[in-house]
């Protein structure tokens, strides 16, 4: 796992059933999901980004399964596209959430919850996130970057958030396609790479999937 392999990969390597390979991965992932940030300072970037909805491996399907590099058309918050919130500070402190619609309704009680009541967050000038920032009384500094305008004040921008999502991505590929059932165990499988970083060792994940 720390080397990201696919189920049918960490299999062989451990001598098992491919089976067997993913109900361990998702016994380690269940607990490690849930550990994230639940407090950011400072200035908070914040950004939405999306996932293909997948049904990967569901018995019962409620459409027919897309074939391999399947092309979704719908951009933003289409009918086949996951919104994941991502949060980060420029501590590195990470978190995200798998959201059901792109509303401030959902998205307040997220910040009211994890964003310091003195931080300031930036966003790209996303609708919903203005709006629940101005719910839950956050200075918020908002990025025109259909203009240009990438950094405010020399210090408000979203590189930060961006970056991780752009990591986020490349490192998914390798699964061909995520069930959207468990998109939130491999999110949190790599807050756990990244927050880790050169630290990790098996011992370092076993402890934080038990020791709970």
């Amino acid at each position: 796992m720390i080397e990201g392999l696919t189920v049918r990969a960490s299999a062989a390597r451990c001598g098992v059933a491919k089976t067997t390979s993913f109900r361990w991965r998702h016994r380690f992932l269940t607990d490690l999901a849930e550990l994230k940030a639940t407090s950011l300072t400072g200035i908070v970037e914040a950004d939405e980004t999306y996932f293909p909805l997948s049904f990967k491996g569901s018995r019962h399907m409620p459409r027919p399964p897309h074939r391999r590099g399947h092309a979704i058309h719908q951009r933003g918050t289409g009918r086949e596209q996951v919104r994941v919130l991502v949060l980060r500070d420029r501590h590195g402190a990470t978190t995200d959430f798998k959201l059901s619609s792109a509303s401030q309704i959902e998205e307040a009680p997220i910040l009211a919850h994890v964003v310091a009541s003195d931080a300031v967050l930036c966003t790209d000038g996303s609708a919903s996130l203005k709006g629940a920032a101005r719910q839950v009384s956050l200075a918020h500094r908002a990025l025109n970057l259909s203009a240009g305008i990438r950094v405010l004040a020399g210090v408000y921008h979203i590189q930060n958030v961006n970056a991780y999502d752009s990591r986020l991505k490349n490192w998914m590929i390798r699964f061909h396609g995520v069930a959207t059932k468990y998109l939130e165990n491999y999110l949190g499988w790599r807050r756990g790479l990244e927050r880790w970083g050169e630290k990790i060792t098996p011992c370092v994940v076993l402890h934080a999937a038990v020791a709970r």
